[in-house]
């Protein structure tokens, strides 16, 4: 399938105009208002303001089912490193993770497909705010997102570094694990370094503790299971001869399996409990849930398979790879409709610097394989998406 040269032009220009000019999670309002200002002139209905910042852009060609396509916007708060002409000119605010070649690929998509229309039903293009951290897919389906624009399934992608550019994974399950965090505060007694018997030492249940949650992994849950736990903060004390109060311990839990993230803060809870008790110190654990596991439909996922070997080649497109214990949300999508999200590769001759990365720019090499993906998608899927009987707006 070729894309137009005039369309990839443009969406080079509208990704690199992105990158120059980010903003974080719902604040993105002229992000936005240039999103929906593109998707009018295309021809297209929109719809502002949905999660503060969210667009939506409908297509609509005659009678048929209707899908949705989606493409995060936010940027974050990282000062970037890099000296080309598109650097971010917002101090401490950078693309650093590619939503900006998102956001072009889908408008890029919405062009093609608003000029050629070889398909038969209603796209809705899902501009979605605050992906990073704040949440805003779970606000946009708060808001009624599957309501007010019913549809059979919803896709997404994330560019990929460390798989090569233009190819693709998709699994028919978790592509991206759960997300949640810990605080857990250690209580003892102050006194004096040199009299650790005049006190309660909280220093030392904070060590104990931290060796023992490693073992909530290697021993409490099943080798089949996937979780990480991981303490990333100990904060404690003032001076060094003076043995604090308190001990406060913070950090990530990250699983692959909805019952396991449930069984591991089981498991929290017990040990935060019951092992400082044993020094004399008391536990509190402050538990806080963050985003689902992101798990494809199987259905869903197949009829993404297809589409991107239709698009790409056979060659091209992995399917049951390992997943990742990143976090995305929009698993929160995925837990309203049915639908399926892939990885499209970022590298190429050299190997694309990391995500959330100061020197990440993100690969405009990919951006027609993108699009190819997604014309594929919505050509063959609103001819066969019948077989996905759940209507969104239904639930």
């Amino acid at each position: 399938m070729g894309i137009p040269q005039h369309i990839l032009a443009q969406a080079i220009d509208w990704r690199r105009a992105f990158h120059a000019w980010p903003e974080i999670g719902l604040h993105e309002h002229d992000t936005a208002e240039r999103v929906a200002t593109l998707l009018e002139s295309f021809g297209l209905e929109v719809q502002r303001g949905i999660a503060k910042t969210g667009v939506v852009g409908t297509l609509r060609n005659g009678d048929g089912p209707s899908i949705g396509l989606r493409a995060d916007m936010d940027a974050l708060p990282i000062q970037e490193k890099n000296t080309f002409d598109h650097q971010s000119a917002t101090a401490n605010c950078m693309h650093a993770c590619g939503h900006d070649g998102h956001m072009a690929i889908l408008l890029a998509t919405a062009r093609y497909l608003s000029e050629t229309r070889r398909f038969s039903g209603t796209v809705h293009f899902v501009f979605q705010p605050a992906e990073e951290n704040a949440g805003g897919g779970q606000m946009m389906v708060e808001e009624g997102l599957f309501l007010r624009f019913p549809m059979q399934a919803i896709y997404a992608l994330h560019n990929w570094p460390g798989l090569a550019a233009g190819n693709v994974t998709v699994n028919p399950g978790p592509m991206m694990a759960s997300h949640d965090s810990f605080c857990i505060t250690l209580t003892g007694k102050s006194c004096h370094a040199a009299m650790p018997d005049r006190g309660i030492d909280p220093i030392i249940a904070a060590a104990e503790l931290i060796l023992a949650l490693q073992t909530i992994t290697s021993r409490r849950i099943s080798p089949q299971e996937t979780a990480v736990v991981s303490v990333t903060q100990i904060h404690s004390g003032d001076a060094m001869n003076i043995i604090p109060d308190t001990a406060v311990l913070s950090g990530t839990v990250r699983c692959l399996q909805a019952d396991t993230r449930e069984k591991v803060l089981a498991l929290f809870a017990d040990l935060v409990t019951t092992l400082p008790a044993s020094f004399g110190v008391s536990g509190e654990l402050h538990w806080q849930y963050g985003y689902p596991v992101t798990e494809n439909h199987p259905e869903a996922a197949l009829t993404l398979r297809d589409a991107a070997i239709a698009a790409l080649g056979e060659s091209r497109v992995n399917w049951g790879n390992p997943p990742s214990m990143a976090a995305e949300d929009f698993s929160y999508m995925l837990q309203a409709c049915p639908g399926a999200y892939f990885w499209l590769g970022a590298d190429g001759v050299s190997p694309s610097a990391s995500l959330h990365n100061a020197f990440y720019d993100f690969n405009d090499g990919i951006i027609a394989d993108g699009i190819r993906v997604w014309v594929s998608l919505v050509e063959r899927s609103l001819k066969t998406v019948h077989s996905l009987n759940t209507d969104c707006g239904s639930i």
